[in-house]
């Protein structure tokens, strides 16, 4: 197999991941002069900040993807290829590919993070991340499957695991999906389930730290924190996990919660490509760049959000927050220093330019900070609408979006509580005949 694209006397760019910074620094090249590829394990863009949306049921996947090969139908100069991205030998100028080798002039690493289970074996094979759209589509199965099964198990013990959602993260993924899943108990549950006693529904938010959103300030924790109690959440701070096992979430400390829908949305780590040095990685396995964005010791070889540490920021010296805005920002420098390099021209150092943080809680519930202001309640929620709304590509995803949202506001109700599992189609080739028969297993 080859990536099956002919090599011009255009520089070619070839970048490793379509999140917001690869897609980014691939809109910003077009037109520019070069050859640019896209490499991604998905043929589409997914938008994380409302994945957890997909897994409360209440978005369906397609209103937060987008497809490359659409984004891309008009940009003759950009090719993207679905693939894997596996090793690189700076060297050769060298890419291998789940498909083949591609040959370089600039390679940009901007495939993003995955789940970091800081090396809990245990915990990494039972708890249900929520990363990527795939894996919240699975966490909605098995959120919606345990309470079909809680209504027919046959002991107390194993309704109590089954109604009891664990939730490992007190960022604001965790923060949100919390919200949103104390808002299925609260309207959803007791419509869907007339003979389950809501009590026994539990929704229970961990965080090691000691406290709730700890990238704002401690008066957005707190409030975060009040909103979720009053939702009916419990919030449990300076608490750490340590272990699952026998359908229980085993704490520090002795105490154990007995659980079979187990949530890990704390801590990220970048995703890496085989025979990088092991001096070019830091923390969480983020590449380390220079202010440029250029990772230490490669001269072709740039490294852009999730997956880079720069600690020339002095703003930063730890390296910039893993957020969307700092890696659409390091996208359209980048672009501007490739530009500025095919010309001859020195590059310009990066300097993030915060535009503030926000996380929803519930229905008329966020906290946002904007510079020094800070907002809490309807108006802050009003703010985290309008600005993920504009942030979604495509159209038809924001009227989707929008048609969802006021759906739910009005009726108190998620239409998306279908339990559908995926099986795998194999083809197979009749040799005599010459006909392929799609079987599904």
């Amino acid at each position: 197999m080859s990536l099956n694209i002919e090599r011009t006397d255009r520089k070619r760019v070839v970048i490793v991941g379509g999140g917001f910074g690869g897609l980014k620094l691939a809109n910003e090249l077009h037109n520019s002069g070069f050859q640019v590829i896209l490499i991604d394990r998905n043929n589409y863009h997914q938008f994380p900040p409302l994945i957890y949306q997909v897994a409360a049921s209440g978005l369906e996947p397609s209103s937060i993807a987008f497809p490359f090969r659409k984004l891309f139908k008009r940009n003759k100069d950009i090719y993207f290829r679905l693939a894997e991205a596996r090793v690189i030998w700076p060297e050769k100028k060298l890419l291998q590919t789940s498909i083949g080798k591609v040959e370089y002039d600039y390679l940009v690493l901007a495939a993003g993070a995955t789940s970091n289970f800081f090396g809990n074996q245990a915990v990494e094979r039972e708890a249900i991340p929520m990363k990527t759209l795939s894996e919240a589509m699975g966490l909605r199965n098995a959120l919606l499957g345990n309470f079909e099964r809680s209504i027919t198990c046959a002991t107390a013990e194993e309704r109590r695991e089954l109604r009891t959602i664990v939730i490992v993260g007190g960022g604001a993924t965790g923060v949100e999906i919390a919200g949103a899943l104390a808002e299925m108990k609260r309207y959803i549950f007791p419509k869907d389930y007339p003979e389950m006693d809501m009590s026994e529904v539990r929704v229970i938010l961990i965080e090691a730290g000691s406290r709730l959103l700890a990238a704002m300030s401690s008066v957005s924790s707190e409030k975060a924190r009040k909103f979720l109690e009053q939702m009916g959440v419990e919030v449990r701070v300076n608490t750490r996990v340590l272990d699952y096992k026998d359908y229980r979430v085993c704490l520090e400390g002795g105490e154990s919660i007995p659980s079979r829908t187990f949530i890990w949305v704390s801590g990220i780590q970048a995703n890496i490509v085989e025979n990088m040095p092991a001096d070019c990685l830091g923390r969480g396995r983020r590449i380390k760049v220079d202010a440029f964005n250029r990772v230490e010791g490669m001269d072709d070889v740039f490294c852009i959000g999730d997956q880079a540490l720069m600690t020339a920021d002095t703003r930063y010296p730890n390296g910039h927050p893993q957020l969307a805005q700092v890696a659409i920002q390091q996208g359209r420098l980048l672009a501007r220093n490739l530009k500025r390099l095919a010309k001859g021209e020195p590059m310009q150092p990066f300097a993030y330019r915060n535009l503030g943080t926000m996380a929803t809680v519930g229905r008329n519930k966020a906290v946002v900070e904007l510079g020094a202001m800070k907002f809490q309640g309807w108006f802050a929620w009003v703010l985290w609408l309008v600005v993920h709304l504009r942030s979604i590509l495509g159209v038809r995803n924001k009227m989707n979006v929008l048609l969802n949202w006021m759906w739910n506001y009005f009726t108190y109700e998620h239409s998306l509580r279908s339990i559908i599992y995926a099986k795998k189609a194999k083809v197979v080739i009749d040799r005599e005949q010459r006909e392929a028969t799609v079987h599904l297993k």
